[in-house]
């Protein structure tokens, strides 16, 4: 899979939120945009990034950054993960991981000592003008928020 480096376009994207409302990279315009790819909804690992962002999102919008999570889970599955750990930002929907793909989020990596293909624990940080600032790949669930806020300094 390809990996995407500081100031190159950040690839589009159209998927659905948690409330199948469609979501395209390009209503960020304007916008700095958080992305996470992680790989399923109310799982530990995914419950505690989800919540380290959603812990951190008041600051991150304060310094006019949007968050939003991406998985292959569907928009139902999506709704009950916010409702359940009130997540402030939205969740979006890439059951055949096109975006995944796109980002360079979904490849062989090791699981348990087996390698295996899935998602690549991933987050991007793309301008207002739709270029990616930051790319970071293999990401732990746990820390991994605060080493986003440190490297925008917020």
């Amino acid at each position: 899979m390809p990996r995407l480096d500081s100031g190159t376009p950040a690839p589009d994207f159209s998927l659905v939120d948690q409330d199948g409302q469609p979501v395209s990279l390009t209503d960020f315009r304007g916008r700095r945009l958080v992305a996470f790819f992680y790989p399923a909804a109310m799982t530990p690992g995914c419950t505690t990034e989800a919540c380290d962002f959603r812990d951190s999102v008041a600051p991150l919008q304060a310094a006019g950054y949007t968050v939003v999570g991406i998985s292959r889970d569907e928009p139902a599955k999506l709704r009950a993960f916010r409702d359940r750990d009130s997540l402030p930002y939205d969740l979006l929907s890439d059951p055949d991981h096109s975006a995944h793909e796109a980002y360079g989020a979904w490849g062989e990596k090791m699981n348990y000592g087996k390698v295996v293909e899935g998602v690549i624990r991933s987050t991007f940080v793309i301008d207002e003008d739709g270029a990616i600032l930051h790319a970071l790949y293999n990401v732990k669930a746990t820390g991994h928020v605060a080493r986003v806020r440190a490297l925008l300094g917020v």
